[in-house]
């Protein structure tokens, strides 16, 4: 859950958004490293004295263009395998279909019979005490914990996206199109999201809740809500 004065991302929970953290860090890394060394450029042509000396124009052609070469090999092998990964769903435990509306989200656990459900953001006036405002729904999405889990995205009406940050999933929910995303919850908690994409006056208040849960946890849930 992010917070006020929080300049990082939130607390990976997922696999895919641990490689999201370890990536947007080896970036940020080679940013400075580029910042310093053209501050440091900087510097020493403002502060030394002018000298008639010069270098091959060869050597310095081939520096300049070797080093973005290798900068970009950098950045572009750890970014196409973590596209890949997002893109690679593989043998899902348990599917789950995410259909946005104006202004609320509906789902359906396509493994089990008759388990589908509406989930609306809870006014103001009926939050529980200690609850996040304009965050917590009247039914939370439930998922078992280590269990790799599809969500088949879409819309009903207008563009919607289903977003959870701490799970690293964000997807474009389309009318008329099914979109797919994955991720596996590596540790039980409730993790908060929003729709990302502008659907509307009332687009601030479609909140997401996935609460991660033990197997048994799940199971004991699944059977009292499809019954």
């Amino acid at each position: 859950m992010a917070n006020h004065m929080q300049f990082g991302f939130q607390d990976a929970s997922s696999p895919i958004m641990e490689e999201l953290v370890e990536f947007h860090d080896h970036a940020l890394m080679t940013a400075l490293a580029i910042c310093s060394l053209v501050l440091y450029l900087l510097t020493m042509m403002l502060t030394e004295k002018l000298s008639s000396s010069t270098v091959d124009a060869q050597e310095i052609e081939l520096v300049w263009t070797i080093l973005p070469a290798i900068v970009l090999i950098m950045l572009a092998l750890p970014s196409l395998q973590i596209l890949y990964m997002m893109d690679e769903i593989n043998e899902p435990d348990l599917t789950l279909k995410a259909i946005g509306h104006q202004w609320y989200w509906s789902y359906e656990y396509t493994d089990l019979k008759d388990l589908t459900f509406d989930s609306y953001m809870t006014p103001t006036a009926d939050l529980p005490l200690g609850h996040f405002r304009l965050l917590e729904v009247d039914h939370r999405v439930v998922v078992p914990m280590e269990s790799l889990v599809r969500v088949i995205v879409t819309a009903d009406d207008v563009l919607h996206s289903w977003a959870v940050p701490s799970l690293g999933v964000k997807t474009d929910a389309i009318p008329g199109r099914l979109n797919q995303t994955s991720f596996t919850a590596t540790r039980p908690g409730v993790f908060y999201g929003q729709c990302s994409e502008i659907c509307g006056a009332n687009h601030s208040f479609m909140p997401i809740v996935v609460e991660s849960a033990p197997l048994a946890n799940f199971e004991n849930w699944s059977s009292l809500l499809s019954s």
